[in-house]
């Protein structure tokens, strides 16, 4: 699956035409490769990793159906 901005900034999957979600890692569980990550508006979800492993808290992903598909920046 591929994503790419458009001119707006926003990002969609070529697949399904769905928006990927910018979130930040709040809280990563290293065992289950999941990270708590939260949206702009402050909304949660639990998101899988392992395509951008490792996270931290702090980095910022791009998400989409439940898991980080690109790093958009890092805590560090």
């Amino acid at each position: 699956m591929s994503v790419g901005g458009d001119s707006r900034g926003s990002h969609h999957c070529i697949t399904c035409g769905d928006d990927g979600v910018p979130m930040t890692v709040v809280r990563v569980d290293l065992d289950r490769g999941l990270a708590l990550c939260a949206d702009e508006d402050g909304a949660r979800a639990s998101v899988e990793t392992a395509l951008v492993a490792p996270v931290a808290p702090g980095d910022m992903l791009l998400v989409h159906a439940g898991t980080a598909l690109t790093r958009l920046g890092s805590a560090a």
